[in-house]
């Protein structure tokens, strides 16, 4: 594989993907049924007209491709096929709540997809977690070892990150499925719509009630609702591409990418094995967080009514399903070396915080000295270049003494069990840490919470199918054929 492996075309998102013909294809349907079963169109007149539609979708199946959804493009091939009186399809619309339409229904069906995307992400980090409960490896702050925890401990965190990501693009559902049509430009119109019923035909769960609000502010901050939920998870899925790319600076790291289809091999230097899928996962999501940021620029100083910031695809969804399966082939990928992880942790004095809480413990020497004593321990060690299980005891107590005025009340087996990493690690006692009952009770939490969401994006997949199978079946009854 190459360097240049897994590039994704940067301007994928701004072309789209999104569904915008089939949903106005869905959207006229849905019209047609509503304005006969009102009687606002005459039922003869209303059979015509959707006999016209159905032709009309025969045509974008079988001929040339369309790509605008604009319903001015979309009037005059309805026409040439039913005639003049098809025009009254428009009753009461507006090209204004068709975008809002649209948009909501490119949003719902992103939605969907991604939510997917993740949960499979989630249950990838959750498999391998699995597999090292007992993994010690080392962790970081501010880019430098601070403690010892488990790879599984580390794992979860990021499942932790994700549940939060998945529910609030739920709720950015929940709040996007909700019905524009029938709202025209802003004011509605003279014509009674049932917007009841065509929110039902259409699969939404209610309206976006206010006509003014409904194609002018709701659809910015749905499509923000969105945008920034991505934005959100685009940070994290790049956090954990840089966790795992710092490792590649050593010559011998604990944490990379097995050999694959995910690394690749330099052309000029043999030995190099480059880890080409971090480096897209951590550049697509740069990119992802930046063109989600786009749409609050867009947006911003912008008046009511501008088209500026209502896009038939407003947040298309391509880019962060990209990164969100990518995120989930690198959790895949991962190998940890067990043996070099423990080596790492050892090699350093991460674990001299369990030297002042020990000391506090078992002789109620007050915190802070024993911080200090752990403190000093930690600067003659590095200066003698010794690492901490390789400090003579005697030398341990001569700098206790020193520092505490006082004789060091550890044991030698006490002191040597506190700077043990094992200790350290399956030693913890508060809810949330890396102890092995502890982890088990969290991933025996996180899978019932992983597989409810999982229900739930299914659920409302299967909402959007019955729907549209009961719309389909109305104005299969209206115009006596099939579609």
């Amino acid at each position: 594989m190459s360097d240049s492996a897994h590039t994704l075309d940067i301007n994928a998102s701004f072309r789209g993907g999104g569904r915008s013909i089939e949903w106005l294809d869905e959207i006229n349907k849905a019209s047609i049924v509503m304005l006969a079963e009102t009687g606002i169109v005459p039922k003869d007149v209303a059979q015509r007209i959707a006999r016209g539609i159905a032709q009309v979708i025969e045509n974008e199946r079988t001929g040339e491709k369309r790509t605008s959804a604009d319903y001015l493009d979309y009037e005059p091939r309805l026409i040439a096929v039913a005639g003049q009186e098809a025009s009254r399809l428009h009753t009461g619309r507006s090209r204004q709540d068709l975008a809002s339409t649209i948009a909501r229904m490119n949003l719902r069906d992103g939605l969907l997809h991604t939510i997917g995307a993740l949960i499979e992400a989630r249950e990838k980090l959750l498999k391998r977690a699995e597999e090292h409960i007992e993994t010690i490896i080392p962790a970081y702050t501010h880019g430098v070892q601070a403690q010892p925890t488990t790879f599984a401990h580390y794992l979860l965190a990021f499942e932790s990150a994700l549940a939060r990501a998945t529910e609030r693009l739920q709720q950015a559902y929940t709040r996007v499925n909700q019905c524009p049509l029938g709202t025209a430009a802003l004011a509605t119109s003279s014509f009674p719509l049932d917007r009841h019923r065509l929110a039902e035909l259409l699969g939404f769960v209610g309206l976006v009630e206010n006509a003014y609000d409904a194609n002018h502010l709701a659809p910015i901050d749905s499509a923000l609702d969105v945008a920034n939920a991505w934005a959100m998870t685009a940070v994290q899925t790049g956090m954990f591409a840089q966790d795992l790319h710092t490792q590649y600076a050593n010559p011998t790291p604990w944490f990379m990418l097995g050999s694959g289809e995910l690394t690749g091999t330099s052309s000029i230097m043999p030995q190099k094995r480059n880890p080409a899928a971090l480096e897209q996962l951590r550049a697509q999501s740069s990119i992802l967080l930046s063109e989600m940021q786009t749409m609050t620029f867009v947006a911003h100083n912008n008046r009511t009514g501008m088209f500026d910031y209502r896009m038939y695809d407003p947040v298309p969804y391509a880019r962060a399903l990209t990164v969100f399966k990518l995120f989930g082939s690198v959790v895949d990928a991962v190998v940890v070396n067990k043996a070099r992880a423990l080596e790492e942790v050892n090699a350093d004095y991460s674990t001299t915080t369990e030297i002042a809480d020990a000391l506090l413990q078992k002789a109620e020497v007050p915190f802070r000295t024993g911080h200090h004593f752990a403190s000093k321990l930690t600067d003659y060690g590095r200066g003698k270049g010794l690492k901490i299980h390789e400090i003579p005891y005697s030398e341990a107590q001569r700098i206790y003494e020193e520092q505490a005025k006082d004789k060091l009340p550890l044991t030698e087996a006490e002191f040597r069990e506190a700077i043990s990493a094992e200790t350290m690690v399956f030693g913890r006692k508060g809810l949330g840490g890396p102890q092995v009952k502890e982890t088990q009770r969290m991933l025996a939490t996180t899978r019932t919470l992983a597989s409810a969401c999982a229900a739930w994006r299914n659920n409302k997949a299967e909402n959007l199918s019955r729907s549209a199978a009961h719309a389909d079946r109305a104005f299969q009854a209206l115009h006596g054929g099939p579609v």
